[in-house]
């Protein structure tokens, strides 16, 4: 039995395109995260996991969009191949079905360790250029969610009951954020 061709996309941002990713591939269905590689719990990466069956091809751009790690990498791979399915990363062409070679495992190692490498050195190029740009007096900071008017309001509302996590809803943002204008 033919299974289904399923593409997974993750962005980063809202902001950020998903066109390319996966552009002329024919897919049964496509799951799209905008969220952060950096965990393992996404939502579309969820509900993938729930609707793969065995026979399925999962098709992914590249290792560093299904994780930032090599753990998280290894164990989403592994999880997946042992349910019979197979992935297919595009950018590093290579395909793992669960029967691989020492050579497939070798490799998934190493493309992953080289995704994850890339990405520490980009957190470090960040952090030096924000150190930099904070020394000629030309960093100022992540741009506020809220205006002092909203910060206020918002205030009001979780003094007056209502749940924090309703307001951060209706913000659009995270409850971290909303304890951080509550300090």
């Amino acid at each position: 039995m033919k299974g289904h061709t399923i593409g997974y996309i993750r962005v980063s941002t809202f902001e950020q395109n998903t066109d390319r990713q996966l552009e002329g591939i024919k897919l049964d269905k496509v799951f799209t995260d905008k969220a952060s590689g950096k965990d393992t719990k996404r939502l579309a990466l969820d509900d993938l996991m729930e609707f793969v069956r065995e026979g399925d091809i999962v098709v992914v751009h590249s290792m560093d969009r299904l994780a930032r790690n090599l753990d998280d990498l290894r164990q989403i791979v592994q999880r997946l191949t042992g349910w019979g399915i197979r992935i297919q990363f595009i950018k590093e062409s290579l395909t793992f079905t669960g029967e691989d070679s020492p050579m497939a495992t070798l490799m998934l190692s190493v493309m992953g360790a080289f995704a994850e490498f890339e990405r520490a050195l980009i957190r470090e190029r960040q952090r030096e250029g924000v150190a930099l740009a904070k020394e000629r007096g030309a960093y100022k900071g992540r741009k506020r969610s809220l205006s002092d008017t909203e910060i206020a309001e918002a205030r009001r509302r979780v003094g007056a009951g209502e749940t924090k996590v309703k307001v951060a809803r209706d913000y659009g943002i995270s409850r971290d954020t909303l304890y951080e204008y509550l300090k």
